[in-house]
């Protein structure tokens, strides 16, 4: 049973890496700055990043040991999420690209916390 759960979870990391890297790409060519690197080839872990704007930082990290999604603005960290309320944050990120919404227009929940 435990390996059959390790394998699934190595499949659900692998996964969510390929997705960072699909939404980075979108990201980018909708204006926002935005980048997605992997460790090695089995896409087994990665660092998502991008800029909402003037000094407003997303990171997103996911690897076998955890995730987790920490928002910036100026250098501070407003928010950091673990897990399934990471991946939901992240839900809202995609949102933005679904809706086509502007960076200049984007109003995450660090919009809400400050």
């Amino acid at each position: 049973m435990f390996l059959r759960l390790a394998e699934q979870h190595r499949q659900f990391v692998h996964d969510l890496v390929m997705n960072l890297q699909a939404l980075a790409t979108v990201l980018e060519q909708r204006g926002y700055l935005a980048s997605c690197y992997t460790c090695g080839g089995q896409m087994s872990s990665a660092s998502f990043m991008v800029s909402l704007g003037e000094n407003h930082l997303i990171r997103f990290l996911v690897s076998d040991y955890g995730i987790t999604w920490t928002e910036m603005r100026d250098d501070r960290e407003l928010m950091k999420l673990e897990g399934a309320e990471a991946i939901s944050q992240l839900q809202e990120l995609a949102n933005l690209v679904k809706y086509q919404i502007r960076p200049s227009e984007s109003r995450l929940v660090a919009s809400r916390a400050s």
